[in-house]
């Protein structure tokens, strides 16, 4: 009989249950407006424009109260939403991953896991992602490389060292890897890591590097609101 490989499919899982105290937002930041959009509806029309996506999965604290009325504002079909976040990223992560094995995902589809709060990302980059690891033995990440002095800090809040900033890479999303293997990662760090890409690395794997963009930030603080909508200004205007 004629072999038929399984063909390769990528999905996405936006964790997005945290407040973001941080942000000094009245509203958990992720549905603070920026340029006319609450944020993590940047994000989500941003996967939704990715032809290779089979579905996507957005993770909610168990008592948002906001996502309903933003879904029938701004709906987003390619996305279920899901309201089993957890205390940590990893928690939310994980929930979202057995979302989509609920979902008919197997362990050897591709999964993109992607910051709400990274809501400049772009078609291309998520593409780009894609592109440079769907033939990878372990996937990749995102990353922009360091281009400013890197210092550590003292106990009294005074330079210790600078830090050689050659091999030095900011790491970003989306991170893309196998579904199976990132579960199991992340449920064997618990909740240690910070993103996926440390999971995989104490599991023994060396993700792949993918290069960013510096505008693919996260937008955590006050001032990164307006740096933020300066960016999706400029893109209307045809100026990025």
């Amino acid at each position: 009989p004629l072999h038929h490989p399984t063909p390769i499919r990528f999905y996405a899982v936006i964790p997005c249950a945290g407040f973001g105290s941080r942000a000094g937002t009245p509203l958990p930041k992720q549905y603070q407006a920026i340029a006319g959009l609450p944020m993590v509806v940047h994000t989500l029309k941003a996967f939704a424009s990715v032809s290779r996506l089979t579905r996507g999965v957005l993770v909610l604290a168990p008592d948002d109260v906001h996502i309903d009325a933003v879904l029938e504002a701004h709906p987003q079909p390619l996305f279920a939403a899901v309201k089993t976040g957890g205390a940590t990223r990893a928690d939310s992560v994980c929930a979202g991953l057995r979302a989509l094995a609920h979902l008919g995902a197997s362990d050897t589809d591709w999964v993109l896991v992607h910051d709400a709060a990274r809501c400049m990302v772009t078609p291309a980059q998520i593409d780009g992602l894609i592109d440079a690891c769907h033939n990878d033995a372990v996937g990749g990440l995102l990353a922009h490389k360091l281009a400013d002095t890197l210092k550590t800090e003292s106990q009294d809040g005074r330079v210790a060292s600078t830090v050689d900033r050659t091999d030095k890479w900011l790491a970003q999303t989306p991170q893309m890897f196998r579904l199976g293997a990132l579960l199991e990662a992340l449920e064997s760090a618990g909740d240690a890591v910070t993103d996926e890409s440390s999971a995989m690395e104490l599991m023994g794997a060396s993700p792949r590097l993918v290069p960013g963009n510096a505008q693919n930030f996260k937008v955590t603080y006050p001032e990164d609101f307006a740096l933020a909508e300066a960016i999706f200004q400029s893109r209307s205007k045809g100026l990025l």
